[in-house]
């Protein structure tokens, strides 16, 4: 490990001491297995692409105005046989429902129980679907993300900052962005924030990384852009997985050729020094190609509980259309070692396949719950732990949990599910224990069943692979149905997060639930197992209300044929404005524009959408108590 030379500020030297004194020494693997390395690239450096200094949004409107991402076409390995397999499972789930065969239910005697704490409204909707909702958490503060909004909340469900994404990173080339993910590095005590141009086209492909400027959100962030295209041979970038170890982020992704097509090319990882991010100096960066095994999504995993590992890190993939193996990759130095090599281990398992779609209480619309690939991990004390969703039984989806012992390279799993009941999906899992040595686990998980609408819950699974029952989180007031009639999205992962700086466990998860206009918004919970019963904050002193009344936040939608600068107001039945809720660029195709109703009495208003010389919109909202 390579001692570094030059201290940008102070900040920066507290910053690395810190990470230091939370190093946990990551083991040496020996090469009995190993089937390859993959390429590396030259390194190269990058300068910060901005900084962001949070501002107070205007939080009792909420005003954002999104551009629908719809130009992302994606093919995956085996594509044709997923589909195959799950409409098979499809089928046999409804033939076991009309011969009425009796449920399996839980049935634990564990005596750990999660216990809902602190809870309240997340992301909400902005037209999207699904979510990708992302949380972390430090000792004071809540950083939650969805498609494509950030807040800051405290710990009680306070809200201080709400906008939407490329607002955030205020870079004029960036107009279409999704999948972001948030963690907490609790080495440094710092956040970090990715999002993606979704564009799904090379020459727009772009990594868009914010660090924190310290362990408060609200104190601004340094912003940086990468490309997604970094073989320049025509390809872009998707479906991104984060973690750090002492020194280094890495981000991994998939990369697809140009749309229309969408083909897969190859699983890309990104490694890049931390610590200058954290002063907004420059960051030096490379990636890894050709990487053998051919994973798609491959899962960097951070250490599990207070502080980081290294040098380099852990991966992890399981096989989307299932199989008997999963694949470990060992990233074995820091970029500053120059020998680090990154190796990979084929370890088998017990077989896996993906299970049928689920259903949904009062609709024939399905929920798809997409394949077997690996969701959600950390490494703790030799172990890597895992979690995906596969078939636990005639077709019906269920927890698969792992526990992958990277120095004997076999693989411990267990399933938890409701065979004939109701399907478990997009789970996620984070240590909760308060020692390395235990490796007890809390798992956040959506549940849906053609008698029951989508909810979130939490399960725990003991040092001994034990299960306890699940506990109820948040349920959905209707189905959830955006554009058709017989299946919606429900991934693509929901989002975790161990609270490092509390003496015993706590997690938080931010789940997605349906609303009462048939769409996705999030609800954040914290977990723990010390019943104190459950404190909900449902307006988190923002004007945000659960449950909404149909016009509590109101969204309108609206194409465009090129980029043009707009004007949006509220304003009473006679024309006069009541609120100048935004004022600035929309984007070329199609829009969605979302506010709260604040402070808006009861009655009948307009909401107009302008340029200098043109109307697009005048819109009636009637407000009701």
């Amino acid at each position: 490990m390579k001692k570094i030379l030059t201290l940008f500020t102070i900040g920066l030297l507290a910053v690395i001491n810190a990470s230091l004194s939370a190093q946990h020494i990551k083991p040496v693997l020996s090469n009995e297995g190993k089937s390859g390395s993959a390429i590396k690239s030259a390194e190269f450096t990058v300068v910060r692409s901005g900084e962001t200094n949070v501002m107070s949004a205007d939080l009792k409107w909420l005003p954002i105005l999104s551009n629908k991402c719809t130009g992302r076409v994606h093919q995956i390995p085996e594509q044709e046989k997923i589909i195959a397999i799950k409409k098979e499972k499809t089928l046999l789930k409804q033939n076991q429902l009309n011969n009425q065969k009796s449920l399996q239910e839980e049935n634990s005697s564990l005596s750990i129980t999660p216990v809902m704490g602190t809870n309240f409204l997340g992301n909400t909707n902005n037209g999207m679907s699904p979510m990708d909702n992302s949380i972390a958490v430090s000792a004071n503060w809540i950083v939650s993300v969805a498609n494509t909004t950030i807040e800051f909340d405290d710990l009680s469900g306070n809200n201080t900052y709400y906008n939407d994404i490329p607002t955030f990173f205020n870079d004029p080339a960036i107009s279409n962005v999704c999948d972001p993910v948030v963690i907490y590095d609790s080495g440094a005590d710092r956040f970090i924030f990715f999002a993606q141009e979704c564009a799904g086209n090379s020459s727009n492909s772009y990594l868009l990384i914010a660090f924190s400027k310290s362990n408060n959100p609200n104190s601004g962030w340094w912003t940086y852009k990468l490309t997604g295209n970094p073989l320049n041979n025509n390809k872009w970038f998707d479906y991104p997985k984060l973690a750090v170890s002492n020194n280094e982020l890495y981000i991994t992704g998939n990369l697809f050729s140009n749309n229309p097509g969408g083909v897969f090319d190859q699983a890309i990882l990104y490694q890049i020094q931390k610590n200058n991010g954290y002063s907004g100096a420059s960051i030096s960066w490379q990636y890894w190609s050709n990487i053998p095994g051919t994973p798609f999504t491959l899962l960097p995993v951070s250490w599990g509980q207070s502080g980081n590992y290294g040098p380099g890190c852990y991966l992890v993939a399981s096989i989307p259309g299932g199989g008997s193996s999963v694949k470990l990759y060992d990233l074995t130095d820091d970029m500053t070692a120059t020998n680090e090599q990154l190796n990979y281990y084929s370890v088998p398992t017990s077989a896996y396949s993906p299970a049928g779609d689920a259903s949904q209480q009062g609709t024939s619309c399905l929920l798809d719950n997409g394949d077997c690939r690996t969701l959600s991990g950390f490494y703790l004390n030799g172990k890597i732990h895992f979690v995906f969703h596969s078939d636990v039984g005639s077709g019906w989806n269920g927890i698969n949990y792992n526990r992958l012992d990277v120095n004997t390279k076999t693989n411990q799993r267990s399933t938890f599910g409701s065979v004939g009941n109701s399907d478990y999906s997009y789970p996620t899992v984070v240590s909760y224990a308060t020692n390395p040595t235990d490796a007890s686990v809390m798992i956040g998980f959506g549940r849906s069943s053609s008698t029951m609408l989508p909810e979130i819950r939490a399960v725990n699974c003991d040092n001994g692979m034990n299960w306890s029952n699940s506990t109820f989180i948040k349920g959905s007031s209707t189905y959830v149905s955006y554009t058709s009639s017989t299946k919606e999205r429900w991934g693509d992962y929901t989002g975790s997060t161990r609270m490092h700086n509390s003496t015993n466990p706590s997690v938080w998860i931010n789940g997605m639930f349906g609303n009462s206009n048939n769409r996705w918004d999030t609800w954040i919970a914290e977990i723990h197992d010390n019943e104190v019963g459950i404190k909900e904050n449902t307006t988190k002193n923002t004007g945000k209300i659960y449950p909404n009344p149909v016009v509590e936040n109101f969204s309108v939608e609206f194409t465009l044929e090129s980029v043009t600068q707009l004007t949006i107001e509220v304003t009473d039945a006679s024309g006069k404005m009541i609120k100048s809720l935004y004022h600035g660029k929309a984007q070329q195709g199609a829009n969605i524009f979302t506010f709260n109703k604040a402070n808006l009495q009861a009655g009948t208003y307009f909401l107009t959408i302008r340029d200098e010389s043109k109307l697009y919109k005048n819109e009636k909202i009637i407000i009701s108590q």
